[in-house]
């Protein structure tokens, strides 16, 4: 793709930096785009995880844009809040269908509800689902405190038994959300949120990983040349087999 401005591998992460988000988010669909088409080519179906936030915004108008199968695709996502509704301006449900679902129409849509009454009950059910669903393409981001999906520091684990769970936001997190303008003040971001596990996560055959923005250039850094240690859970894809870190100039620690 034009205005490639870096592209080499760190252990066995591929790492692709582009000028400009949009040209990072195009990038990014693209290969998305071609590897939901090997599965649906494959076995006739694709199974799809979908990350929220604003720094998936290039990357999902840009996915719209493909000629994709969306009927043959089943699509799970990464988190949600625990306690807020799915009408909260925050909800990551809410986020999805009105940035991508509702105009792409999937085969089937599994959203987690985390303001469900019986919340133990809804994460065995969607871990279920997820273990009769072996996932083809995940698109992810990193958090500024080095986090994928809301495994924060303090509650990561490379290990972990279970492919979902109840996780505590540690601080830097919800000052991430605050500063993205979803809440109005930080006591009002929830301290909770369900989420996928580190090995729900790395147990996907491909992994896309998007990340733009100066203020995530530090999480990055972490990620790229710091120890493969919880204190930068993202620092664990550089042992996937298939993942690719996409990158925009302002975020890349090197230029």
């Amino acid at each position: 793709m034009e205005n490639t401005l870096a592209s080499f591998q760190q252990d066995q992460l591929m790492v692709r930096v582009y000028e400009k988000e949009e040209d990072m988010g195009q990038a990014a669909a693209a290969l998305v785009a071609a590897k939901l088409a090997e599965a649906i080519a494959e076995k006739d179906h694709a199974n799809l995880i979908l990350a929220t936030g604003t720094s998936q915004f290039a990357f999902l108008e840009a996915l719209k844009a493909h000629n994709i199968e969306w009927q043959k695709i089943t699509v799970f996502h990464l988190d949600e809040y625990a306690g807020i509704s799915n009408q909260h301006p925050a909800s990551f449900r809410k986020y999805l269908k009105e940035r991508i679902l509702n105009e792409v129409n999937p085969g089937e849509v599994h959203l987690i509800q985390g303001d469900a009454e019986d919340l133990q009950s809804e994460m065995d059910a969607y871990e279920a689902l997820l273990k009769s669903h072996p996932v083809d393409v995940a698109c992810i981001g990193i958090g500024e405190n080095g986090h994928i999906a809301f495994n924060d520091p303090p509650v990561a684990d490379f290990n972990d038994p279970r492919l979902v769970k109840l996780a505590g936001l540690d601080e830097a997190c919800r000052r991430q959300q605050l500063g993205e303008g979803w809440f109005p003040t930080l006591e009002d971001v929830p301290e909770y949120a369900v989420t996928l596990t580190i090995p729900a996560i790395m147990n996907c055959k491909t992994i896309s990983c998007v990340v733009p923005g100066k203020r995530k250039a530090n999480a990055v850094s972490n990620t790229l040349y710091g120890g493969i240690a919880t204190s930068c859970p993202a620092s664990i894809l550089r042992t996937h087999p298939c993942t690719t870190l996409f990158l925009d100039q302002e975020s890349f620690p090197g230029i």
